[in-house]
């Protein structure tokens, strides 16, 4: 069954956001430990997480 073009923009936004998870690890070695420990903070509050995407998409079934 082909992909519908929503489906496939999805997609599109879960490779830039594997992007820019690449582009944090690259900068992450040059940050200090207090500047790691507040970038971890504001990480952890940030909504929705993955985790709410996967689980929307499970209760899709």
């Amino acid at each position: 069954m082909p992909l519908t073009g929503e489906a496939i923009r999805m997609m599109n936004y879960a490779d830039d956001i594997g992007t820019t998870l690449r582009r944090l690890l690259n900068v992450l070695p040059s940050l200090s430990a207090e500047e790691r420990k507040r970038v971890r903070e504001y990480m952890m509050n940030v909504k929705p997480t993955m985790n709410d995407v996967l689980a929307a998409l499970d209760d899709t079934k």
